[in-house]
């Protein structure tokens, strides 16, 4: 038996194992619905799937039929498909050992260019072959010198900055995983002054963990994408990298809270890795 919870709590579930299959997913409305490089799904029989408390709390995105989201945190739901009978569910909002690692990348082809995989897995540009279904994804933007854009899943919240972030990292704690509904977040610090809306700021909502000192998600009410956060008291915004439409030109230095990663995302690659945060520069 496998629990799943979304990032405040107010939506619950149970799953009856074993899992299927467990995949990565690139594509273009998987990295804006997530804010993350990826995002990493199980399926399993729809028969062993139960809500446990929330359902009421949960909102359709309007960017998606196949998406929903917590009204309250933004976390991700449960894709149920009687019509199939699976369940698809975020692996980032389950608990415990899932008793199985990610199998394939898929959509590798319009994955983000700051995103390198490092592992072995198999990569597919698009669907896996034994997977007949569209391919849908966000229309590109024009890049401009000196400035990065982005938006949501839906479009209606946009924003931009110029120059070159503070940073750019990996976060593998419980409270992102949850969060983003993915194996991790990946997030750029971008100075308050060089940020700035393009449209749509009304319509973003935030969530702040009660306690926690800082951290606090934010996500579009209408399509439930991820978005940036502002944060005066310490001078940046905190952008989900995920919502990224132009090349940030930076990429990830590091992996931070690995000591709570989730058990059945390996980390490969070079990258530094911290236990928790890194030391202060």
């Amino acid at each position: 038996m496998t629990k799943g919870a979304c990032l405040c709590g107010a939506v619950h579930y149970e799953i009856d194992g074993p899992f299927q299959t467990m995949l990565n997913c690139h594509c273009s409305l998987c990295r804006k619905f997530h804010g993350s490089a990826f995002a990493t799904a199980v399926i399993a029989p729809l028969s062993g799937f139960r809500w446990l408390a929330g359902e009421q709390a949960i909102r359709a995105s309007c960017a998606s039929r196949h998406r929903s989201f917590c009204a309250t945190c933004g976390s991700a739901a449960p894709l149920l498909a009687p019509e199939r009978q699976l369940a698809l569910l975020h692996a980032g909002n389950l608990e415990g050992d899932l008793g199985i690692e990610p199998q394939l990348h898929q959509f590798v082809g319009s994955k983000a260019p700051w995103y390198t995989i490092t592992d072995s897995l198999p990569q597919f540009e698009e669907w896996p072959p034994e997977i007949q279904a569209p391919v849908v994804s966000r229309p590109a933007v024009e890049p401009r010198e000196g400035v990065t854009q982005g938006s949501c899943l839906c479009g209606d919240v946009a924003f931009e900055y110029d120059g070159t972030p503070i940073r750019m990292m990996n976060c593998h704690c419980s409270r992102c995983r949850r969060g983003r509904s993915a194996a991790h977040a990946t997030n750029v610090f971008v100075a308050l002054d060089r940020f700035r809306w393009v449209r749509g700021d009304a319509q973003v909502a935030s969530y702040k963990v009660p306690e926690a000192r800082f951290f606090t998600v934010a996500f579009c009410t209408r399509c439930g994408g991820a978005a940036p956060r502002l944060s005066p008291e310490r001078g940046f915004a905190v952008v989900p990298a995920g919502t990224l439409d132009t090349d940030p030109g930076v990429r990830p230095s590091a992996h931070i809270f690995v000591a709570s990663k989730a058990s059945w995302f390996p980390i490969t690659g070079d990258l530094p890795r911290f236990a928790e945060s890194p030391p202060q520069a």
